[in-house]
């Protein structure tokens, strides 16, 4: 076995992709699992890079068919994994994939012999285990505490990538808000999140509560997305009661997609301050943002709207 050999799962993903990175960079063989490896050569979600030129070993199979998982952990040893349903199109449940996925990865690494586990779950997740995809992040991490192995669960605060959607809204120009606005968040860049995630395979922590250098509010991120791209901030709160009840209707046609709003709805509630981690600043990654859509404008022959 080779003691810097890892296995990487949930690699296409916003974090992922930067956790390959940072691992290569510590001097890591890596392998990941993936369904398709033509994905390691397209730059992923949020600005996330391309992996294709960090990565050792593809192997290729399905978190939800275990059949094609045998064999995925041999010689290797240490897992990571940031396999979740989130972002994914599919008929499939939060308890499929954020559970029972990382399940059948954890009883690969256990007949492995693996020497640790770091997992990705949620902060605040005891005060949502209601909702279904913290329960199922939850489920599996007690599961993964329980094991016997050596682990570490990473529960961060929330990802660059996650808002996003306030970019987006200022760019359409008018921002929704649920709630006042007032509950703060100290969100964290990918770079910044995976090194923590690969110190963490050297480190003696099983649990950590992470988040990024700066404390914003949820106004505040709005306001930011409109400064950068220049425009009056336009904002709409929309009260809860309401939010939830959109939520509700949607449900008997979307339910993964009304877990995900309550997810979000619900965690907008709460102040989501962790202890600070990286350097990266979300007004930087919004100006790259802007960056990259005026280039796209400029190759279609179009520019942004006023």
């Amino acid at each position: 076995m080779n003691d810097k050999t890892i296995l990487v799962a949930g690699a296409t993903g916003y974090l992922g992709r930067y956790v390959v990175r940072a691992l290569k960079g510590d001097g890591w063989h890596v392998r990941i699992l993936a369904r398709d490896e033509r994905k390691l050569a397209q730059g992923g979600h949020a600005l996330a890079p391309a992996i294709d030129d960090c990565v050792d070993e593809v192997f290729t199979g399905d978190v939800t068919r275990p059949e094609t998982l045998r064999g995925v952990a041999d010689g290797v040893s240490a897992v990571f994994s940031s396999v979740s349903l989130m972002g994914q199109k599919s008929k499939l449940t939060w308890h499929d994939v954020d559970y029972l996925g990382n399940r059948n990865i954890l009883n690969e690494a256990q007949r492995a012999g693996i020497q640790k586990f770091v997992y990705i779950s949620v902060f605040n997740a005891q005060r949502m285990l209601d909702i279904p995809i913290v329960k199922a992040h939850e489920d599996f991490a007690s599961d993964l505490a329980a094991s016997g192995m050596d682990y570490a669960i990473i529960r961060p605060t929330g990802y660059f990538s996650d808002l996003g959607v306030f970019f987006n809204m200022a760019r359409s120009g008018r921002a929704y808000i649920v709630g006042n606005g007032d509950q703060r968040i100290n969100p964290i860049h990918g770079a910044d999140l995976a090194r923590v995630c690969v110190d963490a395979l050297r480190g003696d922590a099983r649990e950590m509560d992470v988040g990024g250098p700066e404390v914003l509010t949820l106004r505040d991120i709005a306001a930011m997305a409109f400064a950068v791209l220049g425009k009056t901030p336009c904002l709409t709160t929309i009260p809860l009661w309401l939010a939830t009840m959109v939520i509700e209707a949607i449900r008997p046609l979307r339910r993964d997609s009304a877990d995900l709003w309550r997810f979000f709805v619900e965690s907008a509630q709460l102040d989501n301050v962790a202890p600070a981690f990286g350097k990266h600043r979300l007004i930087d990654h919004y100006q790259t943002l802007r960056a990259q859509y005026e280039r796209r404008n400029e190759a279609n022959g179009t520019r942004q709207p006023d």
